[in-house]
């Protein structure tokens, strides 16, 4: 909004023709989602507090959680709220990426919070989940749709550290690329178990994202990297500068002990956003790295549903496997932060892809 208003008056006020710098606007979309997060904060804590919009902890779940219980949920809209309204304000309007992902994020957040609310109001399991997959992959499917028709993209996929192969999946690209998205909204949304768990990994893997969006939409970076030169891929930089700064802000309340959790209206939607910026980057495959937390949390519960099914054993104490540790004594911080190490390592590995493919 502010690059639209602004920036047509370059001419006469020279000051302006910074607005058409994406670096520029990213750092302000990130400083603007922080300050919005910072002041709302408290506000929105009072207000979940008093109307009694407290998290459920599960009986079979660690016994160190169950002080937990009462504890705001559905601070997701703060997230939410912080990173659209920053994006809409530093973002170029024109471009189709800013509308789809915001489109991607709104979308994906009202399942979550349909789902919050249904547990609140006393629906353990809020959302069935057969109604909820089907919701993510309607979302999904039509803004895959949208992107591949709006933005006239190719259905080829690069493979990670090696540069000149290229798989051109066809009309497959539609179904795989909506896997993407669900099975990283579904991912993030496992991870969100442990405070600041979730958001710190976020943080890391949509800053790594940004950068992708930023040289892919960039010729002469494009070129340099030889890597495929998507034009208009740059907008969501800006984006992902509002996600790191509503994450930074969120994680200022959400830090152990946490005010308030994010609950599935944040983890469903910024899942989703990863992975459709996974998607619009065409970095589909190397979420496996960046996002290899969230991968080993999902692949924790599928291994241990299968094992207890198969064979009656389970091969974590307790799934996902952050619980695992926690069981096995680990205090809930040692597990959030080597997490986060772990997170930013394999976060600079896959950058490193960059030269390497």
């Amino acid at each position: 909004m502010i690059y639209l208003l602004l920036y047509p008056w370059r001419d006469e006020y020279s000051v302006l023709n910074v607005f058409r710098y994406i670096t520029f606007r990213t750092i302000y979309a990130s400083i603007t989602a922080l300050v919005v997060c910072l002041v709302m904060g408290p506000w929105l804590i009072r207000r979940l507090t008093r109307k009694r919009v407290g998290e459920t902890i599960r009986d079979d779940g660690p016994a160190s959680h169950q002080s937990k219980a009462g504890t705001p949920t559905m601070g997701g809209t703060l997230i939410v709220f912080a990173l659209v309204a920053s994006t809409l304000l530093w973002g170029d309007l024109a471009s189709s990426y800013v509308w789809l992902v915001i489109g991607v994020t709104l979308a994906l957040a009202a399942v979550g919070f349909v789902d919050d609310s249904r547990k609140v109001r006393g629906m353990k399991k809020g959302l069935p989940g057969r109604r909820k997959l089907e919701l993510q992959t309607a979302i999904a499917f039509v803004a895959v749709l949208l992107l591949l028709l709006v933005t006239d993209r190719d259905t080829t996929l690069a493979v990670p550290f090696l540069k000149h192969v290229k798989l051109d999946l066809g009309w497959w690209y539609l179904p795989f690329a909506v896997f993407v998205i669900v099975a990283a909204s579904n991912a993030v949304n496992l991870t969100d178990g442990l405070d600041g768990l979730a958001i710190g990994p976020t943080i890391i893997v949509g800053a790594l994202y940004g950068t992708f969006a930023y040289v892919a939409g960039n010729s002469k970076f494009a070129g340099y990297l030889q890597i495929p030169y998507l034009p208009g891929t740059g907008e969501l930089a800006v984006y992902c500068g509002a996600l790191i700064g509503a994450g930074l802000g969120f994680l200022w309340y959400n830090t152990y002990p946490a005010q308030v959790f994010m609950g599935d209206t944040g983890s469903l939607a910024l899942g989703g956003v990863l992975g459709f910026l996974a998607v619009s980057t065409k970095n589909e495959l190397i979420f496996l790295l960046a996002g290899g937390i969230f991968v080993i949390e999902a692949l924790s519960v599928v291994i241990q549903v299968t094992s207890f099914k198969l064979t009656g054993k389970r091969v974590f104490k307790m799934a996902p496997i952050h619980h695992h540790f926690e069981v096995k004594g680990w205090h809930e911080q040692k597990v959030v932060v080597r997490f986060w190490i772990v997170s930013l390592i394999l976060a600079l590995m896959a950058l490193s892809t960059l030269k390497l493919r």
